[in-house]
């Protein structure tokens, strides 16, 4: 591409970004510029302890004791994730969070909402939209760089290509807001339009942001060729899910870990390695060993 010509000239408005991701999937946003070599760190979303946060599972945990339980496994961040949270969380709620985070040598590296954006035009979309906003503002309040949002399935009747439309017209005027708060929004891979590389980066090339990027989960294609996909994606991650198993053609096995590791490095990705673990081994045992793993991966 002549460097001349900007991405706002190729692209000049919402219509003309979706045609052109729809249609050209070759053009569009440039991954981001990294400068030196790879640098990853090991964070851990609260999402791995889902079931304690919930009271599904004893012992019962707030976003404070699994704060204290990371810390305790050697973790350097965390992703805190909105179910979690009370539902119109207070400015002290958040500020000791914060403060705990602190205490503990924790980065609050991101945080992550369960939107849907593959909507028409109304009030449902624009309850989303609410939502994500309200979100981008809990993670300045945080001090968290990034929210990890979603695309969504299509309605009954809806093609992709038209959800896909909605979902890049839902993330252009998102990323007006964060970028006026200064939080990247980072899509993940996460089935439905985004189930494939194809969809994610076709979505990736439309979305005129700086402030827009990638959340790269290492379980979610559930293609011929997960690691391929990956491999594909990476450059344009700003952060990362890591699990410990793959889905081949819809087929669990066990993640190779090193190799997601290696194709990350390949694409120089500076950022956390948040765990997000869903294996069936008790979390308590399973999280901090893996942990521990991918702090010696990434020596």
């Amino acid at each position: 591409m002549n460097a001349a010509i900007t991405r706002r000239t190729l692209l000049g408005s919402t219509s003309a970004l979706a045609v052109a991701a729809l249609t050209s999937p070759a053009l569009g946003t440039e991954a981001p510029q990294r400068v030196g070599g790879p640098h990853l760190r090991v964070g851990c979303c609260a999402y791995s302890y889902r079931d304690f946060l919930t009271g599904k599972r004893q012992p019962f945990m707030t976003l404070t004791d699994f704060l204290n339980a990371v810390a305790e496994a050697g973790a350097d961040g965390v992703e805190l994730t909105a179910y979690y949270f009370p539902q119109s969380p207070s400015q002290a709620y958040l500020r000791n969070l914060v403060r705990r985070a602190f205490l503990l040598g924790l980065d609050i590296n991101g945080t992550a909402v369960g939107n849907r954006f593959t909507l028409p035009p109304g009030e449902e979309r624009n309850r989303e939209i609410r939502m994500v906003k309200q979100w981008i503002d809990y993670s300045v309040d945080l001090g968290a760089p990034c929210l990890r949002i979603f695309a969504g399935t299509p309605p009954k009747g809806v093609a992709d290509e038209q959800a896909m439309q909605w979902v890049i017209e839902c993330c252009n005027e998102c990323c007006e807001y964060a970028a006026t708060r200064g939080v990247m929004l980072a899509l993940e891979n996460h089935g439905g339009v985004v189930a494939t590389a194809d969809g994610v980066l076709r979505i990736m090339q439309a979305v005129q942001s700086p402030w827009f990027g990638m959340k790269l989960d290492g379980g979610n294609f559930h293609t011929a060729d997960p690691y391929a996909d990956l491999a594909r994606c990476a450059p344009w991650a700003i952060t990362t899910h890591i699990k410990t198993e793959v889905y081949p053609s819809g087929r669990r096995q066990k993640a190779d870990l090193a190799r997601i590791v290696s194709i990350l490095r390949a694409a120089r990705y500076r950022g956390y390695l948040h765990l997000e673990y869903e294996g069936a081994e008790d979390p308590l045992v399973a999280i901090p060993r893996t942990l521990h793993q991918l702090e010696t991966l990434t020596k």
